[in-house]
């Protein structure tokens, strides 16, 4: 199954350098892995950090001493760990790829100074530009698109806006930085701007309408955007300036050929070998979202779909929820915190393994619970703001069973809403594959997500440096022979023989998970209701109230 761990004889590739280097800046972790080049299914080393979004003067953002700490922490420790298996450090590769979160903002003068801090995926703010956007290009432009949080600063007239002579992505950014080169592979600059499939570059009439908008207030788009890529072509090499950002310590070597920069949605198709027309994937982390590549254009706009690319180019629906994993994990936090001071601590993916096996005795409908795990807003279902709830009737059965099936449930709600949407286009499916945390333990998040699209799903054995891996690929494609495409490519070289366990839609999850989302659609006036209180002056006035009515 790829990828898979080197045994010991992989110091002879790190010493002939015939490796590839993948970095990828995810929203909790920043992971580095290294492969053999010439069989990337390979693991040689591996590497992370944790890090953590920071909500600041009302966006969430990284600061850029953040990435590079964490870029730095995430090399030394791949470094540590190639030294410890494999006896030696490796100072050059083959190729190098970097990869991060889609989408956002990033604005910088002509001085090459950032204007304004980082704006991610997650932030919200840019509604009345998505939308006027939307009926300009008459294709569906989200809220977290990099064109979006463009237009929303030139709507409001920010002091920087006069100022900006280049904007990017987070790798977009780590790749400039790196080589001098400001580019963007195909896949991440389709979630900048809308990508016209058969140039595999920005939609040049699109493009035009734009300018025409924007009225001379910022550049025209085709100086302030990255050039476009497709995966296999190269991106620049390894500048003395980006090594030394890298490896502080002058062990890294210049001159390493980089592939264009990617997003997670990409490394994501690639990780799963699904590159192809008819093949589909779904990412669940912080975020989860469902790719799905198109064998034509879709019959509509729906605010629910995005279209993207593969690395290749090649159109994708893409349906992206704010709100993945995350609730789960801090409850799944809260249990294991209650383990240990009841005196029988438990390790996390213990904690995980054990909430999930009593998620299998729950009712198919999850007896009647619902939750919301709306950390930040959701888009699909039109909320600007998020509020996790959980929400239960006298009736409701509540169970530890229940719950955590409802918890599970909710990972799975709005991507089943925005996945209807793509069933009723009559978008066909050969295969649905899998991957994040959440798929670790065997039989359960697999099971519950093919109920919930009422179609088979694939989990492979991939390892744990998911995206890393995929933009690791990426960077060893670009040395490979140039005489096959990416998906043929994929299949031949990476996956030949891997091996895939498919579950089935069981027909009583299937019809149980359906009534959940009946109840789940209905209740979102509750979830928009408690979303647009405030609940700090909620509480205080109430205090207030109370002592008030005390004293009289």
């Amino acid at each position: 199954m790829a990828p898979r761990r080197r045994p010991v004889n992989g110091r002879d590739a790190i010493l002939e350098a015939r490796t590839a280097l993948g970095i990828e800046l995810g929203s909790t972790r920043i992971k580095a892995c290294l492969v053999d080049a010439e069989d990337p299914s390979l693991v040689l080393a591996v590497g992370s950090h944790g890090w953590e979004n920071e909500f600041a003067s009302g966006m969430w953002t990284y600061s850029l001493d953040s990435v590079w700490g964490g870029l730095r922490a995430a090399y030394a420790d791949l470094v540590a760990d190639a030294v410890r298996r494999h006896g030696v450090r490796p100072e050059a590769f083959g190729a190098i790829g970097v990869s991060a979160m889609m989408h956002g903002y990033l604005a910088f003068d002509a001085e090459d100074e950032l204007l304004v801090p980082f704006r991610t995926w997650r932030n919200t703010t840019t509604g009345a530009a998505a939308a006027e956007l939307t009926e300009l290009f008459g294709v569906n432009i989200p809220l977290r698109w990099s064109i979006a949080h463009l237009h929303q600063a030139v709507i409001d007239a920010e002091p920087h806006v006069p100022s900006i002579r280049f904007c990017t992505t987070l790798a977009g950014y780590v790749h400039w930085r790196l080589t001098g080169r400001k580019v963007l592979g195909v896949g991440d600059a389709s979630g900048m701007f809308p990508i016209d499939a058969e140039a595999k570059a920005y939609d040049a009439d699109l493009a035009a309408r734009y300018d025409e908008l924007a009225g001379g207030r910022v550049p025209k788009l085709a100086d302030l955007l990255p050039e476009v890529l497709a995966a296999g072509r190269p991106a620049g090499t390894l500048t003395a300036e980006g090594a030394a950002l890298l490896d502080p310590t002058g062990a890294l070597r210049p001159g390493i050929p980089l592939c264009p920069p990617e997003g997670d949605a990409g490394t994501g198709m690639v990780a799963t070998n699904s590159v192809a027309p008819r093949t589909g994937n779904v990412s669940a982390g912080t975020s989860i979202f469902a790719m799905v590549v198109l064998e034509r254009p879709l019959a509509a706009l729906h605010h629910e779909l995005d279209v993207v690319a593969t690395p290749a180019g090649d159109p994708v629906a893409m349906v992206h929820c704010n709100n993945g994993a995350s609730e789960l994990a801090a409850w799944a936090g809260l249990f294991g915190r209650f383990a240990a001071v009841a005196g029988a601590p438990v390790d996390p993916d213990a904690v995980y393994g054990a909430l999930f096996a009593e998620a299998l005795a729950g009712e198919p409908d999850g007896g009647g619970l619902l939750a919301y795990n709306y950390l930040a807003g959701e888009p699909i279902t039109g909320l600007e703001r998020g509020r996790p709830l959980v929400v239960r009737t006298p009736e409701s059965r509540f169970t530890l069973g229940n719950f955590v099936r409802a918890q599970l449930y909710a990972v799975f709600g709005t991507l089943a809403l925005g996945m209807r949407v793509l069933a009723a286009e009559g978008v066909a499916l050969d295969r649905m594959f899998a991957h994040g945390g959440m798929f670790r333990t065997a039989g359960v998040a697999q099971r519950f997500l093919a109920a919930a699209l009422d179609a088979p799903v694939s989990v492979a054995e991939t390892a744990s440096e998911g995206g890393a891996w995929g933009i690791a690929v990426l960077a060893g494609y670009l040395t490979a022979s140039p005489d096959s495409d990416l998906d043929a490519y994929l299949s031949r070289r990476v996956f030949a023989g891997s091996a895939v366990e498919t579950t089935h839609p069981d027909p009583e999850d299937v019809a149980g998970f359906a009534a959940y989302l009946e109840n789940y659609r209905a209740g979102l006036a509750i979830e928009k209701a408690a979303a647009a209180v405030d609940l700090k002056s909620a509480i205080d006035l109430t205090a207030s109230t109370s002592l008030e009515g005390t004293t009289a």
